[in-house]
C-alpha cells in the first residue's frame, strides 16, 4: 500500500494547518503513520488520493448510517444546491426538519438547529443554568461533550473533585463549575450532589459512551440518574450526538426508556453535513432568544444545505422501519465473529457493542467506565489498525473511539473484515 500523495499532501498541510489537519485525531498521533487523504466515498467504500480503496468502518466518525452518498442524501442536495446555498433568513426546510425531530424523538418538544455538537451541548448548558439558576455542572470522566471549556476538564487529584483545565486555555475559574464524576457509578454522583447542595444546574452524559471507547450504561444507571436530578432540581442533559438515529429512530433514549429534559444531537441529523441541534421540553426551550433572554445564535444555523441533507435521511428512517433490525442483524454478525475470532486465539480482550457502534478494547478487563478503558494496550491497538489498514481496512485511528456498522455494508464486507482480522490478530498479538 503506497501512500506518496498522501504523505506529500500532509507534508504541505503542516505548513499551513497546525498539525497537519482541522481536528486532532485525524493527525493519526494515537497510532503513528501519515493519515490519509481521501478522495471519495461511495456505499461502505472509501477512495484515497494514492488510489487505495478502504472498507469503511469509520464512516465520517458517525453520520453516515447509510455508507457514503446514497441516493436520496445526493438527490437532495443536487435540488437544493439549485436554488442556493444559504440565506441567513427562515426556510421551509428547518421547519420540516425540526417537526421531524420533535416527532421522532421522545423528550423533544422544541428543538434549535446549530451547526456542530460543540455548540449544541455548549447552547444546553446555557439553557440548564438559566432555567436552573445554578453555575455547576456534572459530567463524567470520559465522556466527551465538544470543545467547549467547560468541557475540557478532566478529575483533580482526588477520585471525586472539582474539574482542573484540561487544555491550556481553559481557566480555573471555568473548570471550578464543572464536577467530575464516574461513568457507570450512581454513587459518585449522589456524593457530588451532596457535596453541592443547590448548586448543580445540569448533568450532561453520554447515555451510550462512545468517546472512550463504546462504553454501554449498567442496568438502572441511566433511570438513576433521570430520578436523581428530578428529586435534586438538576436538568437531566443526554448528549446524543454520536447515538442519535444510530441506535434507533427516537435515539438511545427510546432505547432505554428514559428521557432526558434536553438532549443535544448531531451528525446523522445532517446527512453528513456539518449540523447541531438541541431540544426539550417547551417550558425550556421557550427561554431561548427571540421570545426569552437566553441569547444563542449562528449565520449559518439551518444551513439549507445542512437541512435538506438531514431531512432526507430523517424521512428515509421514518419510512424504512426495518432499517435498525438490518443494522442489527449485520452488527450482532461482526460480534459474533470478533468473539470467535479471539477464542480460537486464545485471546480475552474485551469487545462492547451496543447496535451498530462498537469498540474492542485490548484489555482483558470488562470496559464499564474510563479507568477501565485506559487498560488497553494502546501500542498493541496502533499495530492492529495498521495492518488492517494495509488489508483495506479502515478503522478508527485510535483505542477509544467507536467504529460503526452502515446499512450499506454487504455481508462480504463483513466476512472480509473477519478473515482479515482473525489473520491480523494471530501476527500482532504474538
Amino acid at each position: 500500500m503506497k501512500l506518496d500523495y498522501s504523505e506529500k499532501l500532509f507534508e504541505q498541510a503542516q505548513k499551513f494547518i497546525p498539525g497537519g489537519v482541522n481536528s486532532p485525531v485525524r493527525a493519526f498521533k494515537a497510532v503513528g503513520g501519515t493519515p490519509l487523504f481521501i478522495k471519495r466515498g461511495l456505499g461502505s467504500r472509501i477512495l484515497d488520493v494514492d488510489g487505495n480503496e478502504y472498507i469503511d468502518f469509520v464512516g465520517s466518525w458517525g453520520p453516515h448510517i447509510f455508507g457514503h452518498l446514497p441516493r436520496f442524501v445526493k438527490s437532495a442536495l443536487i435540488e437544493q444546491l439549485e436554488n442556493g446555498t444559504s440565506f441567513g433568513a427562515p426556510t421551509i426546510q428547518e421547519v420540516r426538519l425540526a417537526q421531524l425531530i420533535c416527532e421522532m424523538v421522545p423528550s423533544i418538544e422544541m428543538v434549535r438547529l446549530v451547526n456542530s455538537g460543540t455548540e449544541a451541548t455548549m447552547s444546553a448548558i446555557r439553557l440548564a443554568r438559566a432555567y436552573t439558576k445554578r453555575e455547576k455542572i456534572i459530567k463524567f470522566a470520559g465522556c466527551y461533550h465538544g470543545h467547549f471549556d467547560g468541557f475540557l476538564v478532566s478529575a483533580g487529584s482526588g477520585a471525586l473533585t472539582f474539574g482542573v483545565p484540561s487544555s491550556p486555555g481553559v481557566t480555573t475559574s471555568v473548570a471550578k463549575d464543572t464536577l467530575i464524576a464516574r461513568y457507570n457509578d450512581i454513587d459518585s454522583v449522589r456524593l457530588l450532589i451532596e457535596e453541592n447542595p443547590d448548586q448543580i444546574a445540569a448533568i450532561i452524559v453520554e447515555p451510550v459512551a462512545g468517546n472512550m471507547g463504546v462504553v454501554p450504561p449498567k442496568q438502572n444507571f441511566l433511570s438513576a440518574l433521570r430520578k436523581i436530578c428530578t428529586e435534586n432540581n438538576i436538568l437531566l442533559i443526554f448528549d446524543e450526538v454520536i447515538t442519535g438515529f444510530r441506535l434507533s429512530n427516537g435515539g438511545a433514549q427510546k432505547i432505554y426508556g428514559v428521557l432526558p429534559d434536553l438532549t443535544a444531537l448531531g451528525k446523522i441529523i445532517g446527512g453528513g453535513l456539518p449540523v447541531g441541534a438541541f431540544g426539550g421540553k417547551r417550558e425550556i426551550m421557550e427561554l431561548l432568544s427571540p421570545i426569552g433572554p437566553v441569547y444563542q445564535a449562528g449565520t449559518l444555523s439551518g444551513n439549507p444545505l445542512a437541512v435538506s441533507a438531514g431531512l432526507a435521511v430523517l424521512k428515509f428512517i421514518q419510512d424504512n422501519p426495518t432499517i435498525y433490525t438490518s443494522l442489527e442483524q449485520k452488527a450482532s454478525l461482526l460480534e459474533e465473529g470478533i468473539k470467535e475470532n479471539l477464542k480460537r486465539l486464545g485471546l480475552n480482550y474485551s469487545l462492547n457493542r451496543v447496535g451498530s457502534m462498537m469498540t474492542l478494547f485490548f484489555t482483558d478487563k470488562e470496559v464499564v467506565d474510563l479507568e477501565t478503558a485506559m487498560t488497553s494496550d494502546t501500542n498493541l491497538y496502533a499495530k492492529y489498525f495498521h495492518k488492517m489498514l494495509e488489508r483495506g481496512i479502515y478503522l478508527p485511528c485510535s483505542q477509544f473511539e467507536a467504529f460503526f456498522v452502515s446499512y450499506s455494508h454487504t455481508e462480504e464486507d463483513l466476512k472480509y473484515f473477519l478473515k482479515t482480522q482473525f489473520e491480523v490478530l494471530k501476527e500482532v498479538a504474538k
